[in-house]
């Protein structure tokens, strides 16, 4: 019996992303085709046939064909996500864990004492025909 924890050594780093990489063009790909075999509203490569006959050669009717196409295309589209923000995750090569924008100092430097940190609003031009002031 195979160790879960040793499958996890034996993809580490660049390996993982590899892996991960082509499961995500394999996803890509279906998604893609799934999305091409739903009928639109011009017909396009759509599989679902209309009155008795059914799409998908009588296997099944056009609307069971619709849904399960809709449904495919829901879980390729969440998987698609999810390889998408792990690929994002591993990206970075865990240095994104020794840095913060909260910890780094501020570059700019902060206002002195006797004047406000924000600046005073414009003033507005007189209107005309009124006393200067």
């Amino acid at each position: 019996m195979v160790d879960p924890g040793a499958l996890f050594f034996i993809l580490d780093g660049p390996a993982m992303i590899t892996v991960i990489l082509v499961i995500h063009l394999l996803l890509a790909i279906a998604l893609i085709g799934v999305i091409m075999l739903q009928q639109s509203e011009g017909g396009g490569l759509g599989i679902g046939g209309g009155g008795s006959g059914g799409g998908m050669g009588g296997f099944m009717t056009g609307r069971a064909a619709a849904s399960m196409l809709t449904r495919a295309t829901a879980i390729i589209a969440t998987a698609f996500m999810a390889t998408s923000l792990t690929l994002a995750i591993l990206a970075d090569g865990g240095q994104s864990s020794q840095r913060s924008i909260v910890d780094q100092p501020s570059s700019s430097s902060p206002a002195p004492a006797n004047q406000p940190a924000v600046p005073n609003l414009p003033s507005l031009p007189p209107l005309p025909n009124s006393p200067a002031r």
